[in-house]
This record gives structure tokens, C-alpha cells and sequence, in this order.
């Protein structure tokens, strides 16, 4: 246990507060309100040698230990807690499992250019379905030749588009649970490697946040990282260390907003003395003091297990839960202390209050590093406690999912038209295309896929032969401004709970599929086959709107003025009848268990709906311990 640090270690942590009262701490206001990410000083950060503090000097590292590198975040985040994500990050989850697991030649052509600041690094893990239950991924890396083919997407992704080297994690074995994860590294610039919009934040701002989109990503087999189905344990293993860096980020938070609230508690008088000297306030000081020791300690006490490579996910996962949670308390005295002043945007405490929350959040929320605590302790539940797995389903629940690819697009069009009038849909009516979006039946959406604003003229012909209100996805309405915000549908915007929505140039991100799940019915047109979109729509086409558009306008038009459409009334939503079981079962010759595909073995992290010729050659009987092989197909 490190109860002081080292002569070096201060000096390193004046190099960096020095740094960050000089480059960072005159922007910090600029760069929260302008949401903007801080380039030219990430650069200055590689040029210190900051950017691979902790990567041997032999791969452009600066050769130094993990309590170094959580002192550099703690400083940085000290003035600026997005400065100090970016640094944390780049260097635990962007290079770090480089440097653990790639070979020489990924070393040689990754990992140094990003320990010598000349690179950023990200890490991808995260998805809709896949967030504290990595389990979940869905992006899928399928070997073509010499390439693996990735599709899917992650979000809320660190560093996001000012990366330039990326990890990220995708299913190379289906139903394989854990074991059918795989690690890659990717370069910024492939082809079908594109960015969604940066998320607008409530705190963290300076630290650019997005959503990473593979459509038909051609990875080289030489850029698997590890072997084949490692990817979750390298994920696993690369959070645990990355966790240190969120608890020093936290600490760094806590510590300006500390300084902060004893300045001004100093200065602010009342009373004929200082508020410091008021006992409410010297204590809220003394609990806030002392709370920041015991962080520190438990933070730099996990740094130094890191560095000594002994086991530290537990005592990673205590520091980042408790100084986070500590940091909220703090931030939130700290402004209190402040009193009506710190609750003005340009005051630095009222900005610490926004940062500090997201450390509760992200590289595992406190709730689930209880969870991986209290596992430290007792172990794995007995099996009859163990939960069964089950995948998720598309975010909009089950669909028909008929992506309409026969014919002409032409003909494509009309069997569309053609399926929604079988559906009920009369389009001789329609309603006003500025219907509030929570009244209207039917919506035709404009994502941020449809380009220019000129395209918006399409857009709004469609609305009206479709009888519908105009609606849009929120970079439409937020960045593009095509719409009033109040026209953007979302999880965090209007809710669509009509009959009808027609997404056009819409990718599907969770947070507007979310927004649309009750509609009766779903129809996508996107020109990617592997928009996200598809896989939670009831029809879609393949194609370039602006060919798409026109023919389905010409299709829907009878020639008259649309009729008032009355009261609508809600279409019951077709649900596609569930099939009997269309495997066989297998049962143990040993002690006749059963092994049943929908249910899989969780114990084993077998997911539900793995065949029993996928199982791993290894996998035994949960029962009596046979071996596959014993088992009989009935």
C-alpha cells in the first residue's frame, strides 16, 4: 500500500497541473459550451511524453509506472474532467490492450504511434443491446478470405472521430456467448467506417462522444487481436485498468471543485467574516477533505497493484465506484457552499456538477461494480440462482422484417404500397403535415442519411401522398436544423405512438428507435443493407432515396387532393406467428438431461438459441459431467 508518494511523483504532478492551468483551465469554460474537443492540447499532451506514460520507452512510452498515469488524470481533470477522459481512454482503453495482447508487428505499427501522442486511440464495446451486459454484442466480424467483414455499430464512444486507431470487440462465433467475441484493431478511413453525430452531453463536453458505424468494414486478419473468442476477456481485462483511470478522473473533479468551494469560502463574507469560519461550512470543508484522502488511497492503491501485476479488478473496481460516488457528494457540497453563484454557467463548480456524473456511469456503472464486488466475495451463484440467458430483440420488438429485394426497384415500390394497403392503409386521407408529432397517426422521418436541405423538398411530397405529419431524426432537427426540434422523434425527443412511420436516410440508433417502438407499423428506406434501421422495421428498401422517393410519391398519388383524414383509429400491429421448434434435442446418455436450444446453459455461457452442434467441443453435461459426445439425439 502506497501511503506517500514519491519525490517523482509530485514532480510529475506539477509538470501536469502546470500544464493544465496554463493550456487547459483559460478554455475549460469555451470548451464546455462549445461542445468542442481540445486538438491542439492533446497534441502538446504526446509532445510531454503524457499520451504513453505508461508504455516502455522501446514503444515511444515514457516508460513510467500506473500512479503516474492516474496522477496525470487526476491533474487534468482537475481543471477539465473531459481533458482528463481523453488522456484515460487513449492510453487504458485505446493502447493498452495493444501493448497486452497484439503481436510485435500490431506494436510496431499501432501501439507506437500511439504512446508517442502522434495517434489517439478508442475503444469500441458498447452497443444498444450491449451496454453493462457485453454479453449482448452485436456487431459481427464474418472471415471473407483474408479479411473478416465487420457490420453493426457501438456507441457512446470516448474520443469517437478524433481517433485514429481503434479496439473494438464483434461476434465471430454466433451463440457462442462469450467465448464467440473477438478483438480487432481498426484505422480511421476504412472504407464503410463512418461516425454518427457527436452526442450533446450533460457534462464531460470537452471530450468529443460518438457513435461508430461498420458497414462492410474489410479488417485484416492480421489486425485480430489475440486469438479468436477472446475479445471478452481482453475487453474484461481492459475495463479493470481502465477503471483506474475514471476513479483518478473522478478524484480530479472532486479535487478542483474541493479547491474551488475553500477559495471562495475564504473570500465570501458574511456576517462580518468569512463563511469558512461558520461551523456548517468548516465542517461540509472537513468531510469534504477527508473524503478526498480516502479516494486518493484507494485509487493510487490500485494503480500500484496494476503496476505490480497483481490481481486488481476488485480493488479497481472499489476505487472507481467509491471515489465516484464520493465525487458527487463532494461537487454537490462544493456548489452548495457556493450558494446562488455557483449555480451560474461560467462559475468552474457549477461545470465540476455536470462532469462528475457520468463517472457513476461509464466503464461500468456503480450498480454493476457492486455486482462485480460482491462476486469477488461470494463467488458465482449457485446454478438454480443462476438467471437464464436470453438475447435481446430488436429494440422495436418483433417485426416482420420483409426488406423487399425482388424486381425492379419499380416493382419493389408497388409491393410496398400494395402491402400497406393490405394493412389498412387508405391513402386518399391524410392530416396536416405540422400535426404534433404525439397526435399524428402517421410520420414519414427524414434522418440525417437524406443529405443537403434541398433534399427536404422530397421529404415533404411524400409526407402529403402519404397523409402524414413530417417528423425527423434529433441530428436533423439539433445539428442540420432542417426542423424545429420539436419535429424530432426519440427516446429524448417526441414519441411516435401512431400507425404508420416512414423512415427515410434514418440509420437507427437506439435512442429514436426507441422513440417509435409502438408504431403500428415500421417501413425503412436507406441506401446500407446494414443500417440498424432494418432489423426493427416491417417493410424496407435497399436504395438510394432519391431514386426510391419519387417512385413511391408517383405511387401513392391518386391524382385528387387528399380527403381530411377522421378519427384515426390505432392499427393492430401484425405479429409474425411463432413457429414450433425446428431443432432436435439431445439428452445425456449419463443422466438423461435434457439440452434444450432456447434455454442454452448460462452456466457455462452458453446463450439461448445456440444449436447443440455449436457447443464447444469441451462443454460437458451441467448434470453429471458427461462429455458431449455421450449425449443422443432423440
Amino acid at each position: 500500500m502506497c501511503f506517500q508518494t514519491t519525490k517523482e511523483h509530485e514532480t510529475l504532478r506539477m509538470q501536469v497541473r502546470a500544464f493544465a492551468e496554463k493550456e487547459i483551465k483559460p478554455i475549460a469554460f469555451m470548451l464546455d459550451q462549445e461542445n468542442a474537443f481540445p486538438l491542439e492540447q492533446v497534441k502538446m499532451l504526446g509532445e510531454m511524453g503524457l499520451m504513453g506514460i505508461t508504455f516502455p520507452k522501446e514503444y515511444g512510452g515514457a516508460g513510467l509506472d500506473y500512479l503516474s498515469y492516474a496522477i496525470a488524470v487526476e491533474e487534468l481533470a482537475r481543471v477539465d474532467g473531459g481533458s482528463g477522459v481523453i488522456l484515460s481512454a487513449h492510453a487504458s482503453l485505446g493502447a493498452w490492450p495493444i501493448y497486452a495482447y497484439g503481436t510485435e508487428e500490431q506494436k510496431e505499427k499501432y501501439l507506437v504511434p500511439l504512446a508517442d501522442g502522434s495517434k489517439i486511440g478508442a475503444f469500441g464495446l458498447t452497443e444498444t443491446n450491449a451496454g453493462s451486459d457485453a454479453m449482448g454484442t452485436e456487431t459481427t466480424a464474418d472471415p471473407d478470405g483474408d479479411y473478416y467483414i465487420l457490420n453493426g455499430g457501438k456507441i457512446f464512444i470516448t474520443n469517437a472521430d478524433y481517433a485514429d486507431i481503434y479496439v473494438v470487440t464483434a461476434v465471430t462465433q454466433p451463440g457462442m456467448g462469450s467465448r464467440g467475441i473477438s478483438a480487432f484493431i481498426l484505422e480511421k478511413g476504412w472504407e464503410g467506417f463512418t461516425f454518427g453525430e457527436h452526442y450533446d452531453k450533460l457534462g464531460i463536453r470537452s471530450s468529443s462522444t460518438a457513435e461508430l458505424v461498420f458497414n462492410n468494414v474489410k479488417v485484416p486478419k492480421e489486425n485480430l487481436l489475440g486469438k479468436e473468442g477472446e475479445g471478452f476477456r481482453i475487453a474484461m481485462a481492459t475495463l479493470d485498468g481502465g477503471r483506474i483511470g475514471i476513479a483518478a478522473q473522478a478524484l480530479g473533479i472532486a479535487q478542483g471543485a474541493f479547491e474551488e468551494a475553500l477559495k471562495y469560502a475564504k473570500e465570501r463574507v458574511q456576517f462580518g467574516k468569512p463563511i469558512a469560519y461558520n461551523q456548517a461550512i468548516s465542517f461540509k470543508l472537513a468531510d469534504m477533505a477527508t473524503k478526498l484522502r480516502a479516494a486518493r488511497l484507494m485509487v493510487y492503491s490500485s494503480a500500484e497493484l496494476k503496476q505490480k501485476g497483481q490481481p486488481h479488478g476488485m480493488e479497481a473496481a472499489m476505487a472507481k465506484q467509491y471515489a465516484s460516488d464520493l465525487g458527487l457528494e463532494i461537487v454537490n457540497d462544493a456548489l452548495q457552499i457556493h450558494g446562488g453563484a455557483g449555480f451560474m454557467k461560467g462559475m468552474a463548480v457549477e461545470r465540476f456538477y455536470r462532469d462528475a456524473k457520468i463517472c457513476t456511469i461509464y466503464e461500468g456503472t456503480n450498480e454493476i461494480l457492486r455486482a462485480v464486488i460482491s462476486g469477488y466475495i461470494i463467488g458465482r451463484p449457485p446454478k438454480e440462482a443462476a438467471m437464464k440467458s436470453k438475447k435481446s430483440g430488436p429494440v422495436t420488438g418483433v417485426r416482420k422484417k420483409m426488406i423487399l429485394k425482388d424486381g425492379t426497384l419499380k416493382e419493389r415500390v408497388a409491393q410496398l404500397v400494395a402491402y400497406l394497403k393490405a394493412d389498412g392503409y387508405d391513402f386518399t386521407i391524410g392530416l396536416d403535415a405540422e400535426t404534433p408529432i404525439a397526435l399524428a397517426s402517421r410520420v414519414v422521418c427524414a434522418g440525417k442519411g437524406i443529405g443537403p436541405i434541398e433534399n427536404m423538398a422530397l421529404i415533404k411530397d411524400l409526407a402529403y401522398q402519404a397523409g402524414a405529419a413530417i417528423g425527423c431524426s434529433r441530428p436533423v432537427a439539433e445539428t442540420q436544423r432542417y426542423l424545429p426540434l420539436n419535429r424530432y422523434i426519440g427516446m429524448s425527443g417526441q414519441k411516435f405512438t401512431g400507425n404508420l412511420y416512414i423512415g427515410v436516410g434514418v440509420s437507427g440508433a437506439g435512442q429514436h428507435l426507441k422513440g417509435i417502438k409502438t408504431a403500428s407499423t415500421i417501413v425503412a428506406i436507406n441506401n446500407s443493407a446494414n443500417a440498424q434501421i432494418f432489423k426493427n422495421c416491417d417493410y424496407g428498401i435497399v436504395g438510394d432515396f432519391t431514386e426510391v422517393l419519387p417512385l413511391l410519391i408517383e405511387t401513392l398519388d391518386n391524382g385528387e387532393p387528399k380527403k381530411e383524414m377522421p378519427q384515426p383509429k390505432k392499427i393492430k400491429r401484425a405479429v409474425p406467428k411463432k413457429l414450433p421448434p425446428s431443432y432436435k434435442l439431445y439428452i445425456c446418455s449419463g443422466c438423461a438431461y435434457e439440452y434444450v436450444q432456447d434455454l442454452g446453459d448460462p452456466e457455462a455461457d452458453i446463450l439461448a438459441g445456440t444449436p447443440f452442434a455449436m457447443l464447444p467441443d469441451e462443454w460437458i453435461c451441467p448434470e453429471c459431467g458427461d462429455e458431449k459426445e455421450n449425449f443422443i439425439e432423440v
